[in-house]
């Protein structure tokens, strides 16, 4: 995997982490037979809910890479103007310590919790702050562990449905990897059935991963020869939100040795840009979009003409794109069909695989272990050293 052998990747303590970002594509088919089997009961929940009430907040919740999900999904269907719903992402340390900023009694609300092992104690807190506080309160679990005390908590509860990723999505490596997107994937299943159940898309998606896991160490190799410390990833829309995880997995997989950051395209010139220096490396996350594209590009060209020693990235959905080349050190594209995917929200899947696949090999060439690159306790897999307080 990622041009390392088992032996190798085992004795660098990367395994875990790098069959956890190879698999994907193959967790995301079971994913989707999954998701067919529940079709029916997830259209009835939601479904009981809308005949109740004429408007529903929509809040998309979790904590560091679990809330990143909802930064991307709520835009995404915001956009797609669904009846009745409105959507906002507000992370669970936010709802935690200030409650009544984010909480409204009278509004309806969905609260949809993203969680690897469904444990971490803000997790938690928010359901059972949404319970006390809002009159009308739904759940949607979205968890990678079946025995995680969020499920456990909501089993019985007419109020709230369970929503399980395969198992072998509940990465057991330090970093969120196939539990970020088999997330992502369930949650826009739930709200956009119409969509996420467009064979043609998801026929499209899952090929792709298949190619990127097996083909991106072979670029990712030659991106490593230039010796960057500092990684700024940009994007427009939701690929904007998905620039957040792409940075936090390189920062956490390198324990902070690479400077990570993120930023939206337009944003990044209003003081962000000065991080540039000639170890930089800057990757952009081209929208799909005609419209949107234009802003990323003007970036694009922009970043070209400096002098500063810097390299930059592309990441594009195709390879005739070949204007961009002049423009860019390395422009990588992800689908390599001849359709077209009609939203940014595929692209984001393929791109983050680059990201992590990126973050994992840097991680090596530091000599840090990637399954646990902070062996310290600095930071953990799941969160401690939170006290809840009664409100």
């Amino acid at each position: 995997m990622f041009n390392l052998t088992t032996e190798e990747l085992q004795t660098k303590q990367a395994l875990t982490t790098a069959t956890e970002i190879y698999q994907q594509p193959e967790v995301w088919q079971e994913l989707v037979k999954n998701l067919m089997a529940k079709k029916e009961s997830m259209q009835s929940f939601l479904n009981m809910i809308l005949s109740k009430h004429e408007q529903v907040r929509v809040i998309f919740t979790g904590a560091g890479t679990s809330a990143f999900i909802g930064d991307i999904v709520a835009p995404v269907l915001q956009k797609e103007n669904l009846d009745k719903l409105s959507f906002e992402s507000i992370p669970t340390t936010d709802i935690v310590s200030n409650p009544d900023y984010y909480l409204q009694k009278d509004k309806p609300t969905i609260m949809v919790s993203f969680a690897r092992s469904g444990n971490s104690p803000e997790s938690v807190a928010s359901v059972a702050l949404g319970e006390q506080k809002i009159i009308d309160f739904y759940q949607v679990v979205i968890s990678c562990n079946k025995d995680g005390q969020l499920a456990k908590n909501s089993k019985d509860d007419k109020n709230s449905i369970i929503l399980l990723t395969p198992d072998k999505a509940h990465d057991q490596g330090f970093a969120m990897t196939s539990s970020f997107s088999s997330m992502m994937l369930t949650a826009y299943a739930f709200f956009a059935p119409t969509s996420f159940y467009n064979n043609e898309m998801m026929n499209h998606l899952i090929s792709n991963g298949e190619r990127i896991v097996s083909k991106v160490a072979d670029v990712i190799d030659e991106i490593l020869d230039f010796d960057f410390t500092r990684l700024v990833y940009l994007g427009s829309g939701p690929l904007a939100q998905l620039s957040h995880e792409a940075a936090l997995k390189m920062l956490e997989l390198s324990a902070g040795k690479v400077v990570a950051v993120h930023e939206s395209t337009l944003g990044f010139r209003h003081g962000p840009k000065s991080i540039l220096n000639e170890q930089s490396l800057v990757v952009m996350f081209l929208s799909s979009d005609p419209y949107t594209r234009k802003y990323d590009l003007d970036m694009l060209k922009e970043l070209s003409s400096e002098d500063s020693g810097m390299k930059v990235i592309v990441l594009t959905e195709k390879e005739e794109e070949k204007a961009l080349t002049a423009e860019a050190d390395w422009v990588i594209a992800v689908n390599d069909s001849e359709s077209s995917f009609d939203s940014d929200f595929y692209l984001s899947l393929l791109y983050v695989i680059f990201a992590q696949a990126l973050a994992l090999k840097k991680s090596i060439q530091l000599g840090i272990t990637p399954d646990n690159p902070s062996p310290d306790g600095r930071v953990n897999r799941v969160v401690k050293g939170v006290t809840i307080y009664p409100n």
